[in-house]
């Protein structure tokens, strides 16, 4: 199991989340899997014609429009498997992953300061809201569409401690990605490497997180 370190001298009063893959599960390939008869044809279409590093640049502020354009412009023979990426993008997300909604419902009960911080394409963002009520639980969201600044780029935690006054050293942050788990401990932050809610509350627990 991954848990962080112990720092006794903390007293954390602010969690910070990310979302995607820890609140709400997102997978291309639950849309590919549809379009394509083999999973060798899906993997090949999203390593080489609709990578996650083209889908970052999104997530990064660049609008999807101008994504697909690009994509179509060197690939215009996959024009309809191109278009459907964001065109159908909600047939790649799932239900809530219960375990870490329950410990969101949790930490807010118990006076926990809640914040999120995603890496999320800022025109995507809106329809989360809408299918997701339980992000009005967060006293603020960060978005790195909306700020064209993308984890694990330090200075979009930096944005994050000025905009919601959350001072690093008290602030626990948790996400399924090694490298912003490790940007978030360069800023100051404890930090969890999420790989299941049960792991998760754990690692809270050993940061003595009341949960």
């Amino acid at each position: 199991m991954n848990t962080p370190a112990r720092n006794t001298s903390r007293q954390i009063d602010t969690i910070v989340f990310d979302l995607g893959n820890v609140l709400i599960p997102w997978d291309p390939r639950r849309l590919y899997r549809k379009l394509f008869a083999t999973e060798a044809e899906v993997e090949h279409f999203l390593t080489e014609i609709c990578p996650m590093s083209w889908h970052s640049k999104q997530d990064g502020g660049r609008t999807l429009a101008e994504a697909t354009a690009e994509r179509l412009a060197l690939f215009p023979q996959h024009e309809a498997l191109i278009r459907a990426f964001y065109d159908r993008i909600d047939e790649m997300f799932d239900v809530a992953i219960e375990g870490s909604v329950t410990l969101l419902h949790e930490l807010k009960a118990k006076g926990y300061r809640l914040y999120a911080l995603t890496n999320w394409p800022a025109e995507m963002f809106p329809a989360a809201r809408r299918d997701y009520p339980f992000l009005a639980e967060f006293e603020g969201i960060l978005v790195s569409g909306e700020e064209k600044l993308i984890k694990p780029d330090h200075a979009i935690y930096h944005l994050l401690f000025k905009r919601f006054a959350i001072d690093p050293a008290r602030a626990v942050f948790m996400d399924d990605s090694p490298a912003n788990v490790q940007a978030s401990r360069d800023v100051g932050m404890a930090a969890i490497h999420f790989q299941s809610p049960e792991q998760t509350r754990a690692g809270l627990r050993e940061l003595g997180v009341e949960v």
